[in-house]
């Protein structure tokens, strides 16, 4: 190998060492999106939450996360807003940012990435940009469904039984009356039979 492929060589090795060392130095951001609900439920809330870590050496100033995936015509934000501005994120830290949404229509919808945009440090004016994970596509079931399968259907339950309480109570009420009057009739009046039973027997004799 020559001297000058060899300078080459080292020139570029150095070139690649001070990039690495350059980015390991400056902020990077990793974003993660979540949907909360176990069940998307058409006019019931959706929680959405963002975690935004900073795995970079330097801190992460002048945060903007916005989110426009969630079409208006489908959503409607109750709680938080889908964008927001984060001053500061130090390093090897985190901050998290919650959305409450209401879905307004039925059918499939496939929840994609967020997008935040950030400077490495004060003195650095380059506008870095990273993306979300993506939760992937759900289903926004309807609120009769759901409630038709989870309701604890109380109301049902009790409509029941008093549908059912005349068949059943009114049978009982007359086994109970037939066997009040034979069960239980005064000792006095057994007492009487008794001893004019007793009195017909002695005068027989």
């Amino acid at each position: 190998m020559s001297f000058r492929q060899s300078l080459v060589l080292a020139l570029m090795f150095l070139c690649i060492k001070f990039s690495v060392e350059e980015s390991e130095s400056g902020a990077r951001l990793l974003v993660s999106k979540q949907i909360l609900n176990k069940y998307i439920v058409e006019n019931m809330d959706l929680v959405v939450k963002y975690t935004l870590y900073n795995i970079g050496s330097s801190p992460a100033v002048n945060v903007l996360l916005t989110d426009k995936s969630f079409s208006p015509d489908r959503f409607a934000v109750v709680g938080g807003s889908l964008a927001v501005k984060i001053h500061r994120i130090p390093p090897a830290t985190n901050m998290s940012h919650t959305v409450v949404l209401r879905p307004i229509r039925l059918g499939f919808y496939n929840f994609t990435s967020a997008e935040v945009e950030y400077n490495g440090g004060t003195e650095d004016a380059h506008v870095n940009v990273a993306l979300s994970s993506e939760p992937g596509e759900g289903y926004v079931v309807s609120f009769r469904d759901y409630d038709k399968k989870f309701s604890p259907h109380l109301l049902d339950w009790a409509a029941f039984a008093i549908m059912t309480l005349p068949s059943l109570g009114i049978p009982f009420f007359l086994w109970w009356s037939s066997k009040s009057k034979y069960d239980y009739e005064p000792l006095s009046k057994k007492k009487m039979q008794r001893d004019a039973l007793k009195k017909k027997d002695d005068d027989k004799n």
